[in-house]
């Protein structure tokens, strides 16, 4: 008999978190896995577990018992496969029998997106571990596209007239709730998650725009340009490939997915851009037109549009 006990990891980023409260209201029993307990959701009645990717056993304990899995894929890192195998591995070990992983929509293994690869190889991974899976292969994150313009209000990346559909946070865990509630139904799926729509980043510069009432423009760099100006900011190699790889993937055409498995699974539409600007004015704060304190300084929130999104996927 399946236990009814959910693990979620990732809880203290932004999709678990959002995954353990829905689950939390359908009533249904939950484990929280976290590095660090104390910045877990508080959540009455939920079990919590320490344990970090990097830690197999940890993983393992913290996982045995449950019968499905919430995998939220692992932030950036030069190592995250070998993290990733560790989780796999796990939960495995611990008996579990699903796997729900937050992949990427271009996951391959020559994904032009650095950091979609580990995606496909982790899917790869919970396959041949014979677990029971659902994979969600998320586009990039609706909620970081004010994010790509610096404060200069420029978005600068080799992304060419690509076009993608972003999806976002809220959308994917809605599905990963209704996911986790009907194991029968989604069992040896993969969804793509994308929102309703394909736009360009001129035209994500357009909507900030019309929301912040300052020009926000699309500056459309070489691949050359990109890695050229990127090389100050002390990052890496392998981030920065990360960083500039995520425009290419949108300029390669990789990205360029609708579909409308947001609706069919989560039972609503996903919100698209203009709809989440409107709700969620905050986002734009960085693009705010400068203000002056009492001394006369000008001041403008920091942010940095050559970087792609921290946990871009």
């Amino acid at each position: 008999m399946t236990s009814p006990l959910v693990a979620l990891t990732g809880v203290t980023g932004h999709v678990g978190r959002r995954v353990a409260h829905r689950l939390a209201a359908a009533g249904v029993p939950l484990r929280l896995v976290a590095r660090d307990p104390a910045k877990a959701p508080p959540i009455p009645g939920a079990d919590i577990a320490a344990a970090a990717y990097d830690d197999g056993d940890a993983m393992r304990r913290a996982l045995t018992g449950a019968g499905a899995v919430l995998f939220v894929s692992g932030r950036e890192a030069a190592d995250r496969l070998e993290h990733h195998r560790r989780v796999v591995e796990a939960a495995a070990n611990a008996g579990v029998e699903r796997v729900v992983y937050t992949s990427f929509v271009g996951a391959a293994p020559d994904a032009t997106f650095t950091f979609a690869r580990d995606h496909f190889h982790t899917e790869n991974m919970i396959r041949d571990a014979g677990l029971g899976f659902t994979f969600l292969r998320d586009s990039l994150y609706l909620d970081y596209v004010p994010f790509l313009a610096g404060a200069d209000g420029v978005i600068r990346g080799p992304a060419g007239d690509g076009v993608l559909a972003p999806v976002s946070r809220d959308d994917v865990a809605d599905v990963a709730a209704a996911v986790l509630l009907d194991p029968a139904g989604h069992t040896g799926r993969t969804y793509q998650l994308t929102g309703p729509a394909l736009i360009s980043l001129a035209d994500a510069a357009a909507g900030l725009s019309r929301v912040t009432g300052r020009e926000v423009s699309y500056l459309a760099e070489t691949l050359e340009d990109a890695y050229a100006s990127r090389a100050s900011l002390g990052a890496p190699d392998w981030e920065v490939a990360g960083w500039v790889s995520s425009y290419a993937a949108i300029a390669s055409g990789e990205l360029a997915v609708v579909t409308d498995d947001v609706e069919r699974v989560a039972g609503h539409p996903p919100v698209g851009l203009p709809e989440f600007l409107g709700a969620h004015p905050e986002s734009c704060q960085h693009l705010a037109p400068a203000s002056r304190d009492e001394m006369g300084h000008v001041s403008i929130e920091p942010s940095d549009g050559r970087r792609s999104p921290r946990s871009a996927r």
